[in-house]
């Protein structure tokens, strides 16, 4: 006999498989149409679902644009915490991040996440949701903050330098508005772009 635990199981792995769709459905929407033009009435169309059901997981259109930031932003963290926990070296570590930023489907994540979070709509929500943001930030830094003094203890970073201000030139790095500016407007191949940032970042500008 079925019981009502797996029933509520059953249910509840439904409503998120619906959830994940809509999330799906809305981060086409964006990328072809941008924020203003998205509606909710097109991402249940795409769907297959009524206009009020998406209305049960998000309780308006900037909510569900919110999830959607947050889903990208936890795979792409996901991603970092896979490469730090890898065997490569502190610097490689570094420039697999830079890479995966870049390059495959992070060139499509990183456009979407500079859409949202550039957006002037959106700027009430993500003042709403900073305490959740920052302790995704708080947590990122602490990771890579480890991973440079990894590289201090292994003579591959100068020790010299302070983590803190090494940590925020390598986050100046994974801005969203440089794939705007280089990738998009200038045209600068993802691979291209990594080996250049790479240089810069271990190297510096000077010639000598």
């Amino acid at each position: 006999m079925e019981t009502i635990t797996t029933r509520r199981s059953l249910k509840e792995k439904q409503r998120q498989e619906r959830e994940g769709l809509i999330l799906q459905a809305a981060e086409e929407v964006l990328m072809e149409k941008g924020y203003h033009e998205t509606s909710i009435d097109e991402i249940a169309a795409r769907v297959g679902i009524a206009k009020g059901t998406i209305y049960l997981h998000f309780s308006s259109k900037e909510d569900l644009i919110f999830a959607l930031f947050e889903r990208e932003l936890q795979k792409f963290f996901q991603v970092i915490e896979k490469t730090i926990g890898s065997a490569l070296t502190p610097r490689a570590k570094l420039e697999a991040i830079l890479q995966s930023m870049y390059s495959g489907i992070f060139s499509a994540r990183s456009r979407l996440l500079y859409t949202l979070s550039s957006s002037e709509d959106l700027h009430k929500i993500f003042l709403e949701k900073k305490g959740y943001l920052y302790d995704l930030w708080h947590q990122l830094s602490a990771r890579i903050s480890s991973l440079l003094e990894e590289g201090k203890a292994a003579n591959e970073f100068d020790t010299t330098l302070p983590t803190a201000v090494m940590l925020n030139a390598f986050f100046s790095l994974l801005s969203p508005q440089i794939y705007k500016h280089l990738i998009v407007e200038e045209q600068i191949p993802p691979e291209e772009l990594v080996k250049h940032l790479s240089r810069l970042y271990f190297k510096g500008i000077a010639a000598t």
